[in-house]
């Protein structure tokens, strides 16, 4: 089955019970084989079969609930148009409710002229219909859909303020006196939850800002030469194969690779790494990095969505469109909470007028101070505010956190698994010892390159390499011969040049020392692969090969170990060579021998005992491992990270950031328990209060127009909390 994915950007939701609902609607049409819908990026997005899905009818039965719906490329003109139009409401809101509020309180404020009725119910009408409009038609839309949302309490109990002042105004025996009205009530109230709604707005840009900042990386125009011309074209027009001219302090405009020119590139906005990187002839380049200080010309290797810019952006924004485990359950218990707040504020009433016997305007109060204070918007907000910020601090240092699953994991991981080939070292043999035994050492360098020289296998490519980096000329030998197991040999000046193992020197009748078997062993004891080298008759020294470790490695793993996390090795190497690189780097435990495709199995062995796996790897051999593990996390070359399998992705070849990601994992979920817990606590605790219950040994009762302010700032403070995290240092 073909699956694609699709996103709409959905305006008017305002709570979790919103998000549920739309989540309902878009899993009910044919074709969607799963949907999910974020707060506050507003995007619902969802996994269909293109072959039965009608993407114009789910767009459709999204808007049946009363909400706009815009494609992506859309949003930000009616973003701002909202914006716009919500602030409009506001200051005619805000306004009209001073005055109304003035002419409520003549004690207060003095002015008798507006102590008037009719006056009130003059300036309040606009307010609650124009001003309140939003409110009504998410109230309507939900009804109609037999459903409710923190629009239907805002609706109900303004609406209720508002009529039974209306009506105590203009009909004769009703009328109780300006005193006796609540058209300050509903007026106020709507605006303040306007002004919530603005300030939540604001707070949304703010926490998206790690998005916007990754999009407006991406320079607008690029220089290329065609027909033997150099042009600027916009950089979306730019074809694989091009070749671009970036000058110094200009941003490469995509990814690709030097073909001529020398100069340093600034990759702190992808990689988080401050240093610049040198870049010569054949090296890559990442596009919308900073080319520094010389020319470079770049040909064209990857455009539009395959870059790695693209590919982070993607990244990021898929992360915030999934949900982590903890929000799930913040969004069940909101559907179920606004019909609860209506049964609860229509029994407060009841008790406290038919039962108690007290006032109609007492239970009245009561009423609409219940509806009012009770709206979930905070409970909706605290989960999807926390990850976008966290997700987006991440993103600034090259960690790429994919899913709201994997960020919520990570903190609880108890065991971390290196690969070892690649991700713990550097995957490449390199000389690490030169034993000088009958001649120099430069000598016996020169003739193991001599004798490798046209060799494919890697330890002799490490001793090529070793050779030129230190200006060694090589020259040809003769009767090259490649013994399997066993080594090389070569004839150069007439003499015999052999290169290998024991086993090779004893076929040869050369004896090997007992300096020389010491050696031999020390070397291998340290996980090195030692070569014999002999020339003539006699062996004239010994080379070790080996692939080294990361500079980082040692320093991530005892970091780990400081905040209680098992460490293990995997490897396919055998017993005594993983176990020499493991005590180099403090690794008490090592799975050695172990097949690429068993790698699965020995994660899995680990999870039965209990165990929470992150296994950290290249993200390519060892797919299999990261996919079984409790969170993969992939070690990113800076090429590909969207193909990599893990659940976090690290740009940076850089062990450290394993630590950083997990570190990250855990401040992330304390925001999101901090805001879910006052989201919780403010609602249990507001509820009864609304609801009179200091009222009997306080004399203590609620005003609407407190519970509005209270309500409206709570969903502010949730978003408050999340942006605190912006100073998290990484």
């Amino acid at each position: 089955m073909k699956q694609e994915k699709k996103s709409f950007v959905v305006k008017g939701m305002h709570c979790a019970s919103c998000v549920t609902k739309v989540e309902k609607k878009i899993k009910g049409n044919k074709g969607v084989l799963g949907a999910s819908v974020n707060l506050l990026t507003e995007k619902a997005t969802f996994e269909y079969d293109p072959a039965k899905a009608d993407l114009a009818g789910i767009k459709e039965s999204i808007e049946s609930l009363g909400y706009d719906v815009f494609e992506e490329s859309h949003v930000h003109e009616h973003h701002d148009d909202g914006i716009r139009m919500l602030k409009k409401r506001l200051l005619v809101g805000a306004v009209l409710s001073v005055i109304i509020f003035i002419g409520s309180f003549p004690e207060w404020f003095g002015l008798e002229l507006l102590n008037n009725p009719y006056l009130l119910f003059t300036l309040s009408t606009p307010v609650q219909f124009w001003v309140g409009w939003p409110f009504y038609k998410g109230a309507f839309q939900a009804g109609r859909n037999r459903t409710t949302d923190m629009n239907t309490l805002i609706a109900v109990g303004t609406s209720a303020a508002y009529f039974y002042s209306a009506f105590a105004a203009f009909l004769p025996g009703l009328n109780a006196g300006v005193s006796g009205l609540y058209f300050d009530t509903a007026a106020v109230i709507i605006t303040l939850i306007l002004l919530g709604r603005y300030m939540e707005a604001i707070s949304k840009g703010r926490a998206s800002s790690a998005i916007k900042k990754l999009i407006g990386l991406q320079p607008k125009k690029a220089k290329v030469i065609r027909n033997g011309k150099e042009i600027q074209i916009p950089s979306e027009e730019i074809q694989v194969g091009d070749t671009i001219i970036v000058r110094p302090g200009e941003k490469i405009p995509t990814d690709g690779s030097v073909i001529d020119g020398h100069s340093s590139v600034d990759e702190s906005m992808i990689t988080g790494e401050s240093i610049p990187v040198e870049k010569n002839k054949g090296d890559t380049v990442i596009g919308a990095t900073i080319n520094k200080n010389g020319m470079l010309k770049v040909k064209a290797a990857k455009v539009g969505k395959d870059t790695v810019l693209s590919q982070i952006i993607s990244l990021v924004e898929n992360a915030l469109a999934s949900k982590a485990p903890i929000q799930r359950l913040a969004d069940r218990v909101a559907s179920y909470f606004v019909p609860a707040v209506i049964l609860i504020a229509l029994g407060a009433f009841g008790l406290w007028y038919l039962a108690v016997g007290m006032p109609f305007i007492f239970a009245f109060t009561i009423l609409i101070a219940v509806l009012i204070i009770a709206c979930p918007c905070a409970l909706g907000l605290a989960t999807p505010t926390a990850i976008m910020v966290g997700t987006g601090k991440g993103a600034e240092s090259g960690i790429l956190i994919k899913g709201g699953e994997s960020l919520e994991a990570a903190h609880r991981v108890t065991t971390v698994v290196f690969d070892k080939t690649g991700t713990l070292t550097h995957g490449k043999p390199e000389v690490t010892d030169i034993v000088a035994i009958n001649a120099g050492k430069k000598e016996i360098l020169k003739l193991a390159a001599i004798v490798e020289k046209h060799s494919e296998h890697p330890l002799g490519e490490a001793i090529v390499k070793k050779a030129k980096s230190e200006g060694i000329a090589i020259p040809d030998a003769t009767a090259f011969k490649s013994i399997t197991g066993k080594g090389v040999s070569a004839v150069y000046l007439g003499q015999p040049i052999l290169l290998g193992t024991r086993k090779l020197m004893a076929e040869n009748r050369i004896k090997i020392a007992e300096d020389a078997e010491k050696n031999l062993t020390s070397l291998e004891n340290h996980g090195k692969t030692a070569m014999i080298i002999a020339y003539g008759s006699r062996i004239i020294g010994i080379i070790a090969v080996a692939d080294t470790i990361k500079e980082d490695s040692k320093k991530a793993i005892q970091a780990l170990k400081k905040i209680n996390k098992e460490v293990l090795m995997i490897t396919g190497d055998n017993q005594r060579t993983a176990k020499a690189v493991a005590s180099q780097l403090g690794i008490d435990d090592v799975l050695a021998e172990v097949l690429p495709g068993q790698k699965a199995d020995k994660i899995k062995a680990l999870q039965k005992k209990g165990k929470v796996v992150a296994m950290v790897g290249d993200g390519i051999n060892d797919a299999p491992a990261l996919a079984q593990a409790d969170v993969g996390i992939a070690i990113g070359s800076g090429t590909d990270v969207a193909m990599e399998t893990g659940g976090i992705v690290l740009i940076k070849d850089d062990l450290m950031d394993v630590v950083k990601s997990i570190r990250l994992s855990g401040y992330t979920i304390r925001k999101i328990k901090q805001n879910l817990f006052w989201a919780f606590i403010y609602n249990a605790a507001g509820i009864p209060i609304a609801a009179g219950i200091l009222f009997p040994p306080f004399g203590f009762l609620l005003n609407p127009i407190i519970a509005a302010a209270a309500m409206a700032f709570s969903s502010v403070s949730v978003v408050g909390n999340s942006l605190l995290m912006k100073r998290y240092k990484m």
